[in-house]
Formats: structure tokens, sequence, C-alpha cells
């Protein structure tokens, strides 16, 4: 997280977002197969969710909390391979890109369960 500031952060979820309105726009109304409208979707639905938790994460981490600079990078690292490979595919990129999805997933669930263990190990403050 050295040298990404709280500007790069907060540019980079945002467009994060913007980008899943997009694509989730280009679903409804610029694909005509219902594969390609299926990878939009569930792409564009991830990319919001995760857009969000990169801002959530990272503020937790300009605040303090141990461990969230990393959750934010797992997030914003899933949003790309994840969304980004069902976009690809969507688009007329091989199939077998397809592969590289569940590497997506497999950081959107690390950042979850690194942000829930690290919430559990927080000092209990009232």
């Amino acid at each position: 997280m050295e040298g990404w500031t709280p500007r790069t952060w907060t540019a980079l979820a945002a467009l994060s977002g913007l980008l899943s309105v997009a694509f989730g726009a280009f679903a409804a109304h610029g694909v005509d197969s219902w594969k390609a409208v299926e990878w939009l979707k569930t792409g564009a639905q991830y990319q919001m969710i995760h857009a969000l938790a990169v801002f959530g994460a990272f503020a937790l981490h300009r605040a303090g909390a141990k461990g969230m600079g990393l959750v934010t990078a797992l997030f914003f690292f899933g949003t790309l391979v994840f969304s980004g490979s069902l976009y690809a595919m969507a688009l007329g990129a091989p199939r077998i890109l397809g592969a590289i999805t569940p590497i997506g997933g497999l950081s959107f669930m690390a950042a979850w369960a690194l942000m829930a263990w690290r919430g559990f190990s927080m000092p209990n403050q009232a």
C-alpha cells in the first residue's frame, strides 16, 4: 500500500463503480448473446459490490485497522481478474480466459476472510 495515496484508491474504486454501471448497461442494451449478457451481469454485480468494499476497506485502513491495506488490494485485484475476465469473454476473448476467473473469486474470498479475522481480533471497545 506504500505509495498508493487516498486519492489513488478513491479514484480506482470510483472508476470501478463507473465501469460496473457501464458494463451492466451494456448487458441490458448492447449484446444479443444470452451468455454474454450473463457474463456482463455477473461481472458488473461483483464489480459494484467490490468497488464499495474497496472504499470501506481503505477507510478502515486509514482509520488504523490492521490488515485492511491488504484487504483493499485483494478486493481490487479480485475485481480486475474476476470481472475483467468475464467482460473480456463477453466481448469475444477466448473462453479459456474463464480459467482465471476463479483466481479473482479466491481473491475476493481471501479479502473477506482476512477482514473477518481482523475484525474478530480487534480490541472490544465501546
